[in-house]
This record gives structure tokens, sequence and C-alpha cells, in this order.
């Protein structure tokens, strides 16, 4: 016969945040952990808690409910609430010292690799000259027109889209303006089943290397090149293999045999800001067919170009289906937002949908068809054209104030991207004044992490001007320039 015990000795407080319900069933474990209440034994009714801590019955019972549904006790019909026997070696392992710490990176399958991180301040907007890379305006996002598509995705038939669990589609609107309009003026000839919507193109890139590379794979990487490309593709065991960058872009000739995946950002490389040469892109198309790889083209801010038109995607000219292309809409509203695209053959897209769906199924719904009804309203232009003007702005100011606060250096300045590749002399430490300069409030980005080869030059870095205001950027390069003569 179960033991009836008395009320244990428990303290509830009105003042603690925590509900008194939770309280109270912490009190109860806390007498079980003790001994006090063992197991078998009778837990006072709800009534008679109610009345000796002074609480509803309500309160009660939902902590007599809780402790149920955890296991610590049971119900028993014309009983009442009695400790469960299973709670023993509950008890048992709290009496006694903890356990081994499990050691987590024994276990990890996937070790990280050599190579060094892309790094800025988390609070890089803090400071008074934040030359940051990739960080666009926070006040150039179109909140009006994001709004008015916001609350559209959420009426009538946009609803069921935005808040449904598609799987493994995408929302069909999307895909179909993306064919419709942004691609065309990538010079992009493509159907709804050769596109697959990802979370950034970053992820998109995950995605692509998780089904072309592996253990045996021979990639060939840009160099200087796209840091975080190098960790994914070595992260699945590729060889990579560094391919030089000139004033043309990436050199093709004699770089290609034996590989099977190349990258490259030819609209604006990253990080010199170079475009790839007509020349060139025919060079490496015809290669890829001739060595059999395929080429993954991360156009990740084409649209920001100052002067002229944007050149046509590498896609555009490819008619074997070799080239794999990487978009993005984080450049141009807001990295935030995690929203890119995939473009290739419908056999890959198919490939790599299935594989996103076991990682997230898709990205949200509510975020697909905002973007695509500001795409169908025309907005998403009109910020874009606004967006490329104010960037061409400070990228004007960048330009000028490099050449008047740095002259003897001769920084060749390139007609797009959102940040400006700076080569300091032979023997120059830019990692060193990169350190010096968040003293002085002024934020760069060492351009040592972009090389894949040790010893890697030290003597660059990149100054970001898209995210910072357009007044600070002469005084910032100013300040700058004062503290790289101090160290010279």
């Amino acid at each position: 016969m179960a033991r009836r015990r008395s009320t244990p000795l428990i303290r509830l407080s009105r003042d603690d945040n925590e509900p008194l319900y939770r309280q109270l069933r912490n009190g109860l474990v806390a007498a079980i952990e003790a001994g006090t209440l063992g197991p078998g034994d009778l837990l006072p009714s709800s009534r008679t808690l109610a009345l000796e801590l002074d609480v509803s019955r309500n309160t009660a019972n939902l902590a007599l409910q809780e402790l149920v549904t955890e296991g610590f006790i049971q119900s028993i019909d014309r009983v009442g609430y009695v400790v469960s026997q299973e709670v023993g070696p509950f008890v048992q392992a709290r009496r006694e010292p903890p356990g081994i710490p499990i050691d987590w990176d024994v276990r990890f399958r996937h070790p990280t690799d050599p190579y060094p991180h892309m790094r800025k301040p988390p609070n890089w907007s803090d400071y008074s000259y934040p030359f940051v890379v990739g960080q666009p305006d926070p006040s150039l996002f179109p909140t009006r027109a994001w709004n008015r598509a916001g609350r559209a995705a959420l009426d009538g038939e946009n609803r069921s889209i935005s808040l449904s669990d598609l799987i493994d589609q995408d929302d069909q609107l999307l895909t179909t303006l993306l064919c419709e309009r942004i691609l065309p003026a990538r010079g992009i000839s493509a159907t709804p089943d050769q596109i697959l919507v990802s979370l950034g193109s970053q992820q998109g890139l995950f995605l692509v290397a998780h089904a072309l590379v592996g253990s045996s794979s021979r990639v060939g990487v840009e160099d200087p090149g796209y840091p975080d490309a190098r960790h994914i593709f070595s992260r699945r065991r590729g060889t990579l293999r560094a391919m030089p960058i000139d004033d043309q872009g990436i050199l093709v000739e004699g770089t290609t045999s034996g590989l099977d995946v190349v990258f490259v950002t030819p609209s604006h490389q990253y990080p010199t800001n170079v475009t790839l040469a007509v020349g060139r892109r025919q060079q490496l198309l015809t290669a890829a067919a001739d060595d059999d790889f395929v080429v993954i083209e991360d156009d990740y801010d084409a649209e920001f170009r100052y002067q002229g038109q944007p050149t046509p995607a590498l896609k555009a000219m490819d008619e074997t289906g070799r080239v794999v292309y990487l978009g993005s809409f984080s450049k141009f509203l807001a990295p935030g937002l995690r929203l890119g695209y995939i473009v290739a053959d419908a056999p890959l897209i198919e490939h790599l949908r299935d594989i996103r769906r076991y990682m997230l199924r898709h990205p949200a719904g509510i975020l697909q068809r905002t973007t695509a009804l500001m795409i169908e309203s025309g907005d998403y232009a009109a910020s874009v054209r606004k967006t490329r003007i104010a960037v061409k702005d400070k990228w004007e100011r960048a330009s000028s104030g490099l050449a008047t606060h740095l002259p003897e250096w001769n920084i060749p300045t390139q007609t797009g991207g959102l940040s400006i590749w700076v080569p300091g002399p032979s023997g120059f430490d830019a990692t060193g004044l990169a350190r010096l300069a968040l003293g002085r409030g002024i934020v760069i980005e060492p351009g040592n992490v972009c090389f894949l080869n040790e010893p890697r030059p030290v003597n660059y870095f990149k100054l970001g001007f898209s995210g910072i205001a357009a007044d600070s950027i002469e005084p910032g390069i100013a300040a700058l320039a004062t503290l790289i003569e101090d160290q010279t």
C-alpha cells in the first residue's frame, strides 16, 4: 500500500518570474531527488497542496500533471498520485558524481580545414569608419515596398503559398519571375525546372559542392579568391588547385587539365573586382568541354557596375550545360534575408532539390512570395537602381580618396563591386595595419586570407565602401593614410 507523505517543505515566491506551478513542480522534484518522497510514496492531493501552499487548485493540478507527463509520478484510480517506481535511476544518478564529460572532438566526422577565415568585428557598424566588405547600407533597404509585398504575401491566394510546407518545391511565382525578369538581364535563358531557390548564394555553393565534390575531386579556385568557397570545397575533401589572376581575370591556359570543378567569379572577381575578359571566358568554356569539368559561376554582385552596362553572365555563353550559375538577392536587398538561387540543367537541379529537402526542405515560403511580389510590382528593379546610384557615389568617393591620400600606391580601380582591392608596397604588413586601425575606429579587412597557399602575401587589404556612410569615406581614408604613414 502506498505510504502517504505530508507536504514537503516548498517555498513559493510570487515575486519570481517563474510561474507558481513550475515552482511547485520543481519543489516536488527536489523532494524526490532528496529522498523525502520515494518510489511508491503517495503525494498530498491537489486540494491539500493548494491549501497548504496558498495557491489555487488549478496551479496544483498543473504541477502534478506536468510531473505525470515527465514520468516522476503516476495517477492511480481511487488512490491518488504516487511517486513512480522508475525514478530510482534518476535519484541515484543525482547522488553520484557526474560521469566523464563527452569528448566532442573525437566524434566529428567532417573535420575543419586548415585555411584561415574571413573575420570582421561583430559590432563593425559601431566604428567610426567601417570599411567592411559585402555589407550594404541598411538605410537603402526598401522598407515600404518590402512591407507592402509582405502584407500582400499573407492575403488571398498568396497566403497558402507563404504559409504552406512546400516539401521540396519552390514558389512557382518566384521561379517564373526569375526566368522572365531577372535572368534575361544577365543574358540567361532558363525555365523554372532549371532553378532551385537557396538561402543565399553560399548555401547554393554548399549544395552544389555536396553534389559534385568528394575525396577524389580536384577543384580549381581563383587565387586570390573567395575564402568561403575554399572552406566549402575543402570540407568536402576536395583537392584544391590555385588558378592565378591577372588584369584579365583567371588564367585558363595550362591550368585546367585534370580538374573536375572550377569555381569562378567572372563579373567582379573576388577580391580584385577584375572582370573576366571575353576571350578568357571562351577559353574557360572550351576547356570545360575538352577537359570535361564543371564551372561554378558565382555572380554575387553583377548589378554593381558603375561604368557601362553589366557584363553578361558566363552562363549566357554556355551551350553545353557545364556552367552552374549562383545568383543572390542578398547584395541588392539585405544579406540578412538569405535568399539566392541556382540555375543549372534540370537533372542537376532535381538532385540538388533532393539534397536540400533533407537539409531544410525549402526556404521560407513567405520570404519567397514576398520577394516574388516585389519583383512583379517593379519595386525590386526600382530598389536595385536606387541602390546602384547610392553605391556608385560611394565608389567614386572611395576611388578619389585613395588617389588623393595614397597617390604613390597606384591602386588599380575597377568599374564595379562593393570594395576596392588595395595592394600595398612590397614588405608592407596589412594585417598589422588592420589591428592598429581598429584602435582608431577604422575597420579594414586584411587580404592574406584570400590566398590559397603559404606563405600568403600580407601586403593586401580590402576596402569596402557599401556599408559606410558616404560622408565618412574621405575622412576615413585620410585617417587610414595617416596611420599608414606613421607605420612606414
